[in-house]
């Protein structure tokens, strides 16, 4: 669990349970699925889901959006890579094998968002996005979120280009003459730009790509590995 809070549910799985319906060993992925929501006390089949593009598309998911990509890929919500709703047993879910869950939750309106940030999201700052719009819909304020991070590739492991010097002017680190990206770094710092307090952001210090047996890492296993799922829902 992400965050513990009276009307909250949020949560990341792990291996060797494959959550796509896409990638990876697909055949269990609907069982797999149902059993871990059903831990958590969510309708998997209530699931909304998004066919991520490594974009910064931000889309409010209402009830007109409940079960879309939940037992099909293709019913999910196209060019999505976060969803924001402040709509009570509507579960919001991202899919992850080394990118960034970053999870969302103001408890004063109530409203939740999940964010899929991966490197070229987190150039295009898909998280402050997420937080301005919450402000927008929900009327939200920076400084009463919640964020949370939660399992990802990390600075010891995420290797990248020197190209990448002229992308991030910061959370690039060299070692051995190999340049190495921090997205939490960058994330973090950027949320504390949007106005989020340094007492409400958490992290829980996992690198998927470290412990490759307990979590589905792209830069381990490959593309076509499989993935975890991320979920929030406002109960």
């Amino acid at each position: 669990m992400i965050f513990s809070y009276p009307g909250l549910v949020c949560a990341t799985s792990g291996k060797p349970y494959n959550m796509s319906l896409t990638l990876g060993q697909t055949q269990g992925a609907l069982l797999n699925r149902k059993v871990f929501l059903d831990g958590l006390g969510i309708e998997y089949r209530d699931l909304v889901c998004a066919k991520q593009v490594h974009g910064d598309c931000i889309r409010w998911a209402g009830e007109p959006d409940k079960g879309k990509g939940a037992l099909e890929h293709d019913t999910a919500l196209d060019d999505t890579d976060a969803l924001l709703t402040d709509k009570r047993n509507l579960p919001l879910a991202i899919f992850t094998a080394d990118c960034l869950p970053i999870f969302l939750f103001d408890p004063q309106r109530p409203a939740v968002g999940l964010v899929h940030a991966g490197r070229r999201g987190t150039e295009q700052e898909i998280t402050p996005k997420a937080i301005r719009l919450m402000q927008d819909k929900f009327n939200s304020r920076p400084g009463e979120l919640f964020v949370g991070f939660g399992p990802a590739i990390r600075d010891c492991c995420y290797e990248v280009g020197v190209d990448l010097k002229d992308n991030f002017n910061y959370g690039l680190k060299m070692k051995d003459s190999r340049y190495y990206l921090d997205i939490i770094l960058i994330n973090k710092k950027q949320v504390l730009e949007s106005g989020v307090k340094p007492n409400h952001i958490s992290d829980c210090g996992i690198c998927t790509s470290c412990r490759q047996d307990e979590f589905f890492s792209y830069r381990r296993h490959g593309a076509a590995c499989g993935r975890m799922i991320s979920v929030i829902m406002l109960r």
